[in-house]
């Protein structure tokens, strides 16, 4: 039983546009792409392969596959994107000798790849599972096509794999389908998030589990923030603000058609306890932080923007489960609270370095790149020196030295990279209160004018 995968290698080295444009170099580790030549290292490591003894080139020599993927980039001019794919085989312990495994990895990649693309079949033996890695040159040595990586893809490497393993012999996993049957939800799924769907179908479920009655039902998921787009008998769709359209509510699942809904909702009425539950009462949780957080005279800018959003995730996270709970509104809002620590992360960085505006941010940005490109330079001169003729204590000093830049450069790369991603999220964001204030705007203004009535 194997089972399978595969993910594109990125490009992000500069060297990789000098290289092209000086054809004239020697073939050397620092002009050609670094995050293909990290691949091949990592897939070559002869601690993970027992000496190399399970290293195989398909269409290139192992020695030399570096050399021969760079050369088929430059011929057709294709250095930049996904350099490379990165496969894994893995079988379940003691089913397969280290040498089947090899041999099953290097056909399998053999069918999937080999008539146009130049391959590396490494065998690991570090762990208790035996497994395959498998780097496949993105662009074609016979076309000069690039490898698109479609979800079919995916399906067929996992076929051929399993036709493969059942030619040896071997056991193969039962078929199963990607979640949601849909390319852009697969791969939310893969990164450990949700879709719209997803958010809904849960909410639903909870509508449901509090509710006996079609009505009581409907009135519930407006109190999660929905509305409906159609309400028929037949297929009613439901929207809540920020989707782009509607979801239709039997499309979520067999237990969700008009039919299995009711039966689910006849059947809570045997609980007595329902009866006495009440519809959730729709709080306006945000009005009410930026309320308290003005009147503290708190931050503004940035940073009150992310002490706003950790404020409203954390009444999701929260452990207070009554009814009566102060929960926001917004279905977007809720379906980004995974984004929590990363959120808490930034927001650190922003308070630490008193950075509460997008211009601060900038030159924050700007003064660590410059750091970082400071300390790189410095250690390239010791990294020069090395290669010199000299005595055995200079190099141990100089190695040392490097080391040492090497510790500072680390936190300076991440303090950096976190930067870069409160630039791209803060947009979003602020959407997201924006929907939310919105929402309950709305909400304090129906409020209003049912006291007003009374």
């Amino acid at each position: 039983m194997a089972t399978t995968g595969f993910w594109p290698v990125k490009n992000r080295l500069k060297e990789v546009i000098d290289y092209a444009r000086n054809p004239d170099k020697a073939t050397d580790k620092k002009f050609l792409d670094g995050d293909l030549y990290a691949a091949l290292r990592y897939v070559e490591n002869d601690k993970k392969t027992d000496r190399t003894m399970y290293v195989s080139g398909i269409n290139c020599p192992k020695q030399r596959a570096y050399e021969y993927m760079m050369t088929t980039k430059q011929r057709y001019g294709k250095l930049g994107g996904n350099v490379a794919y990165h496969g894994y085989q893995s079988f379940v312990s003691g089913e397969v000798t280290p040498g089947e495994a090899h041999v099953i990895g290097i056909e399998t990649a053999r069918r999937m790849w080999g008539k146009d693309y130049e391959i590396v079949v490494t065998t690991h033996l570090n762990t208790d599972n035996l497994h395959n890695h498998i780097v496949v040159n993105s662009v074609s040595f016979r076309t000069g096509r690039k490898f698109e990586n479609h979800i079919s893809d995916h399906y067929k490497l996992r076929e051929i794999s399993d036709e493969v393993c059942r030619e040896y012999g071997k056991s193969v996993l039962a078929p199963s389908k990607f979640k949601g049957n849909r390319k852009k939800d697969y791969w939310i799924h893969k990164s450990g998030g949700f879709t719209h769907r997803d958010i809904l179908k849960r909410d639903i479920d909870e509508a449901i589990s509090k509710t006996t009655n079609g009505n009581a039902f409907e009135l519930y998921l407006k109190s999660l923030g929905y509305s409906y787009a159609r309400n028929s008998d037949y297929h009613p769709s439901i929207i809540a603000p920020g989707w782009k359209r509607p979801v239709r509510i039997d499309s979520l699942g067999e237990q969700y058609t008009q039919e299995k809904i009711r039966e689910r909702l006849i059947s809570n009425q045997q609980d007595i306890t329902l009866y006495a539950l009440r519809i959730p009462k729709r709080h306006t949780p945000l009005l009410q932080l930026e309320y308290e957080f003005k009147k503290a005279q708190r931050m503004d800018g940035m940073q009150l923007a992310f002490a706003l959003i950790i404020e409203l995730w954390k009444l999701i996270t929260g452990n207070n489960v009554e009814l009566s709970s102060p929960k926001p509104l917004s279905p977007m809002l809720r379906k980004e609270v995974r984004k929590l620590d990363q959120t808490l992360k930034e927001y650190k960085l922003l308070c630490v370095n008193q950075i509460d505006s997008a211009r601060e941010l900038v030159s924050f940005i700007e003064k660590k790149s410059a750091d970082i490109s400071a300390l790189e330079a410095e250690r390239q001169r010791i990294y020069n020196r090395i290669r010199r003729p000299k005595s055995e204590e200079e190099k141990k000093q100089d190695k040392a030295a490097a080391r040492a830049i090497s510790a500072k450069l680390k936190p300076l790369r991440e303090e950096l990279k976190t930067a870069r991603s409160i630039t791209e999220r803060y947009p979003h964001i602020l959407e997201l209160l924006e929907t939310e204030r919105a929402m309950e705007t709305q909400v304090k203004t129906k409020n209003r004018e049912r006291n007003y009535e009374r």
